[in-house]
């Protein structure tokens, strides 16, 4: 951690092996080294509660790898895993990593036609599922739509037509010697997600094995997170934000996170998780702050939090400063895509500002720049770029649309590449959102 005179954490660069694997050399190297250091907190709604170690994740995701294996996954193959927030989601990501296979993560909330589409787009071998929200049925009805077919497995109850993957896993070793380590690199696609299509069909956004290091400056640096502390990030594993807040960063830094597998966000019931689990860093979207505000939060004990955080849309600077007056603490912004990790944040060097989104972050050369390219002067607006793709393509940036190389090419295959959000920047170099150039925001996904 390098800071310069001006308190802000100079450049960074990220080394790292060329086969690096998220699966063998975070996850099992934590297990060897601290096997009963405490990996996730897991409760649901429901009232059930489950604590794994680093260890149980090793143990779990090997003998979900060999279940996948046999069924004939393998580098390279597609697989989707529609898990919300169950604790079989850690497993399944862990599991396919250490493959070499590309994980689709996908919400429990697609329509028939929504998974008929990245079935026909994606081709995958596998699919995992909740037995939930009639997700079973819907996965049926696409198959038979497209006249594709995948390997099929729910987890925990059976389903028509689909394998029980916590019965299958029973009977499978969980020691890694069954299998070999996949001669995976790090520009091996690991991650595809499909972005939400509000300007048209959903693209299939690439990530390579990189990514997870990446969002070492979305946990550590902007999200706070604190060793052997409880993290909790709000979202459903079908978004982007998940990889943002739930897993990789959190691990990478030490972190425990704390999960809470809800149908419905009620307001009051995730005070109460805060309280009760005395969580130490927090991050959910603008919405869900404006809902709790509603509620009587001075009467729940939030002081175990060092951190708030946000990002997902535009935060109201009424909102920071009434949650600052109930907690005591501001709540620091973040800002970035689905082909990317954090892009602006306020960080800890960065006082927060109200209705700001913070700076950029040291892991990549953000700029506003103009139509033509020229990056804007203060005060006035331009679109927010990751600049320097040539000199060297950052770590943690989506390395294409899956299957649509034009599409590519147009977007990183020159000097930057363009978010088409639009901001303007003040004179302390502090960002603000000002909108998409197409008019088009997605809120409260």
């Amino acid at each position: 951690e390098k800071i310069d005179a001006n308190g802000a954490l100079k450049k960074l660069e990220l080394q790292y092996p060329r086969n690096f694997n998220f699966g063998y050399d975070v996850v099992d190297v934590i297990a060897a080294r601290t096997p009963q250091k405490k990996a996730l907190v897991w409760c649901n709604a429901e009232g059930e509660e489950h604590i794994f170690t680093f260890e149980d994740i090793r143990r779990f995701s090997n003998r979900m790898a060999h279940v996948f294996q046999k069924a004939g996954i393998q580098r390279g193959d597609r697989v989707m895993v529609v898990l919300k927030r169950h604790y079989e989601y850690w497993f399944a990501a862990i599991a396919l990593h250490k493959l070499g296979a590309v994980m689709i993560p996908a919400t429990h909330m697609l329509t028939v036609s929504d998974f008929a589409y990245r079935m026909e787009s994606a081709r995958m071998r596998g699919i995992i599922c909740t037995p939930q929200n009639d997700v079973p049925r819907k996965i049926r009805e696409a198959l038979a739509k497209t006249g594709l077919a995948a390997k099929l497995w729910t987890v925990r109850q059976d389903a028509e037509g689909f394998d029980n993957m916590s019965k299958a896993m029973n009977k499978e070793s969980a020691e890694r010697e069954v299998f070999a380590r996949a001669e995976t690199s790090v520009e091996d696609p690991m991650l595809l997600y499909f972005t939400s299509g509000t300007t048209g069909e959903p693209k299939g956004v690439i990530h390579d094995f990189a990514y997870p290091l990446a969002h070492i400056v979305t946990a550590k640096y902007w999200q706070q997170v604190q060793e052997n502390k409880l993290h909790m990030s709000v979202t459903d594993s079908g978004w982007a934000k998940f990889g943002w807040g739930k897993i990789y960063g959190q691990w990478i830094a030490g972190a425990t996170i704390f999960a809470y597998d809800m149908d419905k966000f009620v307001p009051t019931k995730l005070l109460q998780k805060i309280q009760d689990y005395k969580l130490t860093t927090f991050c959910a979207p603008p919405t869900m702050y404006r809902f709790m505000l509603q509620e009587d939060v001075a009467s729940f004990d939030l002081s175990s939090v060092h951190n708030f955080a946000t990002a997902g849309e535009p935060l109201n600077a009424e909102v920071t400063i009434a949650w600052e007056r109930l907690t005591g603490k501001k709540i620091r912004e973040g800002f970035g895509q689905t082909e990317g990790p954090v892009l602006l944040a306020t960080f800890p060097w960065i006082e927060p500002r109200p209705g700001s989104m913070g700076k950029p972050s040291p892991l990549l050369n953000i700029k506003l720049l103009d139509e033509e390219g020229i990056e804007v002067p203060d005060g006035e607006e331009g679109a927010i770029c990751v600049t320097g793709l040539k000199e060297a393509y950052p770590p943690g940036l989506f390395t294409g649309y899956y299957r649509e190389p034009e599409r590519t090419r147009e977007a990183v295959g020159g000097e930057y590449y363009n978010l088409h959000d639009m901001a303007w920047r003040d004179s302390d170099g502090y960002c603000f959102f000002v909108g998409r150039n197409d008019d088009v925001i997605k809120c409260s996904g």
